[in-house]
């Protein structure tokens, strides 16, 4: 049997010829220095190998759809189970993916739904009850006389398929018409169907003219012919049937009894009912009918006439059109042009450009000028007057248009004038005619940028059609749940059997079994806070890491190989705690779990541990420690072991600023689940924001602060969240938002490029003689432009080689040989280095190289700085981790020139980072800090929380439990907070002490003992 997964000659990146032996089924975290090669041997080496082994055993038809990995640079690997890799990456994109569709809960709660949920009327509130055959022809028998319609029998709905033995056998039946995807035929000569496309087909099975019975004919035999028709048509579409009101008295031409569309009606037995759905805005009706009657033997509203045609899963799907809301597409929101952003300045007047939109039209244009014009003159209002001091009429005049009123225009056309009347269409009116019209993709990005989102007044955000939302268990419908955080819905969940019924429970029991094991596993995860109808697109890398965690728990698998990518990402401490018994659960089900990690409790609870160092990127790749945790602690080689047990540690500062005595006040932020919270921060301070996970930090930082801050500072068009106002604005002079998304999407971007070091360095490149006898320009150094680089490769350095099935193959290119330049440009040379060589070199390698070049050296240094010495000047951007983009980000900003006056906000800046990292960061950020800057951190990591001059701690729990400010001000007024978790688990750091001048050593060693204790406490 194997014990152990054995890595010989690992050489993949920067690992030099790495081999060891991790014991499976256990948890195995790899630490050490960011860049130091934990991720090319936990993700690139062990787990590549795994994923493409287990693949290539595959058929080669199934691979031609799989994504092949690349063979990693290694000599052998041996005992490799099937591996799964569950990175930072955020989930789908797509506006319709939710929480609860990724993790499959919405896959259970619409079965759940569709067999247990019992439908009520909108009208009456009560259950919707079934209609009989007499109750429907008497509902047709009240049309309108002289009504022409036809009734239809809906046997195929919305299929793919060609239906060809299907037309036949219902033309051997009598039956003589079909309408096919809204278009009536003979069925004789009926279309050839193309069967990958879906249909909707119907049977003509009678057609009628409403007519009175004749004087002193006591039998009616329309409405008998009727119940028959209606009879024969719920046979033939599982108790369904359409009566269609034709719009043109000469639609449909009624036949005699014996020369109608159906024959004898077989007597089947229904009970049926009824909607009126003409005109229903979205739904659309087949060519020549004004109106639509869906009957159905299932369940009809005697009242209203509400009718649900069917109750299967898909109709609670709102991404398919039988579950949908028409009027938002299943969406929930639409966009709609947003005042505050069409005016962002309320304090310019129209002259002075308040009316952005039009005021920065490209090309400009004076027709909206004198449109403004002539709209003052004919309201009496002044252009100069600032927007804030006009009437609410006249705004909404503007804005909205004049609602039909005619107004007279003047418009110049050169030396000619000429006046218009017509109704003002309004800016709004404007921009969104605009939009319909325009096929030009710039056009609809730039007037998108004046646009919001909103709930759907029709659905009010459910995404769903009403039919949908009248079906109901527990007096909830479908989209009342799924508005639940995760914690309530799992109590939901599992009170629901209280209020079921027996057979109900019966029916119910599996599906709910699944659900609360789902909710069970995200609140295990630490996500109990995130709504189930919450968008994949708006989570952290972390929650998403953690959603599919818990997926990969509910499946149940063992003897699977995991490798996990810093789960504890955007996790409180306390949380944490939650995430390590999953982990060991996972682990205890017989699987074998990699973690690269540098959270200090995850290394404290690992089975085993690799230490990878000594330094980043050339420095590293070779392994510092191995082994159990008390062999990383007893190995002085190790700079994780040197942290964990005290003998190093990030130092308490030996004072806490208090700022220049203003301060940035926000008043009563509502935003998502901010319960009117006001809070200052002092100006020129390192502020922290902490709190438990989903507490509200990002919301009162990012898109409260920071948005409010940027439309008031930078004049950015975004919308705030919900406050009453910020207050000490006026004391700063820009806000920066150093977040982790990507410094570029193509592999072209990179660090040089981004923080404009490598314009410099073509610039003292085209200025050497050589470059100069040669006529060479700065443009001559571009790889991204004719003309210097190789057009072999288009300056890519690569050449794709496209394998069917096998995966795509990337090969050097073989005539500038990875360079990326042709001959002629690589023939300059500065100190032996072409530019292609200066591209290569690692960013402290650039210090040293253009130690002569002050511009290009600065903009090194300051990467090196911030701890990416080891990156390359050219690495492309789409390698590096989100923890490396943001110090990028943060180096650029570092390098400009300081103003004194700015505000820096950063979320999280130490994910990625090991302990040695993060003591180099706080250096960086404390160094703004004295400069007279803001520094504004959302973090969960100690080390960083306890060097910061103030705190405000939001909680107490996350979702809606949270949303408060437990507490605020110094460190050591927090740890005096009983409510604040934050408090909890900062105070063994502070050492007990007000004054944390002195040994900062011991106050970490406190730690280390106190957490020794706990754990042998524990065990």
């Amino acid at each position: 049997m194997l014990t152990h997964i054995s890595v010989r000659g690992a050489r993949e990146h920067n690992l030099k010829d790495v081999s060891l032996d991790l014991p499976r089924d256990k948890l195995i975290v790899i630490t050490g220095l960011s860049g130091s090669g934990k991720s090319s041997l936990a993700f690139d080496t062990i787990y590549a190998e795994g994923q493409r082994r287990y693949v290539e055993s595959l058929s080669a038809y199934a691979r031609q759809f799989l994504e092949l990995m690349q063979k990693p640079d290694v000599d052998h690997i041996e005992g490799l189970s099937p591996a799964i890799s569950i990175e930072q990456k955020t989930t789908s994109r797509n506006p319709r993916s939710t929480v609860a569709t990724v993790t499959e809960i919405y896959d259970y709660m619409r079965l759940l739904w569709a067999r247990v949920g019992i439908p009520y009327s909108p009208a009456t509130g009560l259950p919707i009850s079934a209609q009989t055959v007499s109750q429907m022809v008497d509902r047709v028998m009240a049309l309108p006389e002289g009504t022409r319609a036809l009734l239809v029998a809906p046997v195929v709905r919305g299929r793919k398929g060609e239906y060809k033995k299907e037309l036949a056998l219902w033309q051997k039946d009598g039956f003589q018409r079909v309408r096919i995807d809204g278009t009536v035929y003979e069925i004789d000569e009926a279309p050839a169907l193309d069967k990958k496309y879906k249909h909707d087909i119907e049977i003509v099975v009678d057609r009628l003219v409403i007519r009175a019975p004749e004087p002193g004919d006591d039998s009616n035999g329309l409405a008998t012919r009727l119940a028959q028709s209606f009879e024969t048509a719920l046979k033939l579409a599982e108790g369904l049937a359409y009566v269609d009101v034709m719009d043109s008295p000469d639609s449909v031409r009624p036949e005699p009894v014996e020369g109608r569309d159906a024959g004898e009606a077989s007597g089947a037995r229904a009970s049926t009912g009824s909607a009126r759905t003409g005109g229903m805005k979205g739904l659309v009706l087949p060519e020549g009918i004004s109106e639509r009657i869906t009957f159905s033997e299932k369940f009809a509203c005697p009242v209203s006439g509400f009718t649900i045609a069917e109750i299967e899963p898909r109709l609670f799907s709102f991404n398919a059109p039988q579950g949908a809301c028409p009027a938002c597409d299943g969406l929930g929101e639409k966009l709609y042009f947003n005042p505050e952003l069409v005016v962002p300045n309320e304090n310019l007047s129209i002259k002075q450009g308040a009316v952005v939109p039009w005021a920065k039209s490209n090309p400009p244009s004076p027709y909206y000028m004198q449109v403004l014009s002539s709209l003052a003159r004919e309201y009496d209002f002044d252009l100069a007057t600032p927007w804030k001091d006009l009437s609410e009429e006249d705004r909404d005049t503007i804005l909205h248009g004049t609602r039909g009123r005619a107004v007279t225009l003047k418009f110049m056309d050169g030396r000619k004038s000429y006046e218009v009347k017509k109704p003002f269409e309004g800016v709004i009116g404007n921009l969104d005619r605009r939009m319909l019209q325009t096929e030009s993709a710039w056009m609809r990005e730039e007037l998108a940028k004046y646009q919001s989102s909103r709930p759907c007044e029709v659905c009010d955000g459910a995404r769903l059609k009403p039919e949908a939302r009248a079906v109901k268990i527990a007096g909830e419908d479908i989209s009342m749940s799924t508005r639940r955080a995760v914690g309530p819905a799992l109590k939901f969940f599992r009170e629901m059997p209280e209020h079921l019924n027996e057979q109900q429970n019966q029916i119910a029991e599996r599906i709910l079994k699944e659900i609360v094991e789902r909710l069970g596993f995200l609140d295990n995860v630490g996500l109990d806070y995130l709504n189930l109808d919450r968008t994949s697109g708006t989570l952290s890398g972390g929650e998403s890491q953690r959603i599919r965690l818990a997926s990969q728990i509910g499946s149940g698998l063992s003897g699977v190989l995991y490798v996990l990518d810093e789960p504890s990402i955007g996790l409180h401490q306390r949380d944490n705690d939650r995430l390590l018994v999953t982990l060991r659960r996972l682990r205890d089900l017989g699987n074998t779990v990699i973690v690269v990690e540098h959270d200090e409790d995850a290394i404290r609870t690992a089975d085993h541990i690799v230490d990878m160092g000594p330094g980043a990127g050339v420095h590293g790749g070779a392994i510092v420690a191995e082994g159990s945790l008390a062999d990383i602690l007893a190995n002085e080689d190790s700079l994780t072991g040197d942290y964990l047990s005290g003998r190093r540690s990030v130092p308490l500062p030996a004072r806490r600023r208090t700022g220049n005595g203003k301060q940035i006040t926000v008043k009563g932020a509502r935003a998502n689940n901010l319960k009117d919270v006001s809070a200052s921060i002092p100006i020129g301070t390192f502020t922290c924001i902490t709190g438990v996970s989903g507490s509200g930090k990002s919301t009162f930082t990012i898109d409260t602060l920071f948005a409010s801050a940027s439309r008031t500072l930078n004049g950015a068009r975004i919308q705030a969240g919900h406050h009453e106002k910020i207050e000490g604005l006026q004391h700063l002079d820009k806000v920066i938002d150093i977040d982790q998304s990507p410094i570029g999407r193509t592999p072209r971007s990179n660090p040089a490029t981004y923080t404009g070091a490598f314009t410099q360095i073509r610039d003292w490149f085209a200025g050497l003689p050589e470059s100069q006898a040669r006529g060479y320009k700065p443009g001559r150094f571009s790889f991204n432009v004719k003309g210097g680089r190789c057009e072999a490769c288009s300056g890519d350095g690569l050449i794709k080689i496209e394998m069917h099935f096998l995966p795509d193959v990337y090969v050097t290119c073989d005539v500038c040989h990875g360079q990326r330049y042709n001959r002629e440009t690589l023939e300059v040379t500065f100190k032996g280095k072409s530019i292609a060589d200066v591209l290569d070199m690692t960013c402290e390698d650039a210090v040293e190289f253009f130690k002569a070049v002050p511009g290009i050296r600065d903009k090194m240094a300051m990467l090196v700085e911030v701890g990416l010495g080891y990156v390359k000047v050219g690495q492309q951007a789409t390698t590096l981790s989100g923890g490396e983009a943001q110090r990028v980000k943060l180096a650029k900003e570092l390098s400009r020139r300081a103003t004194g006056n700015t505000l820096y906000i950063l979320d999280e800046p130490t994910t990625g980072l090991h302990f040695e990292d993060v003591r180099k960061l706080l250096e960086v950020l404390h160094a703004l800090v004295e400069q007279g800057n803001t520094v504004v951190v959302i973090e969960h990591n100690l080390e960083v929380i306890k060097t910061a001059d103030w705190l405000i701690d939001l909680g107490p729990e996350g979702g809606d439990k949270g949303g408060e400010i437990v507490a605020v001000g110094t460190p050591e007024d927090v740890v005096q907070v009983e409510r604040s978790y934050t408090g909890r688990y900062l105070k063994p750091l502070l050492g007990g002490a007000n004054v944390v001048s002195a040994a900062p050593v011991k106050a970490a060693g406190k730690r280390k003992v106190a957490a020794k204790k706990a754990k042998a406490m524990a065990e």
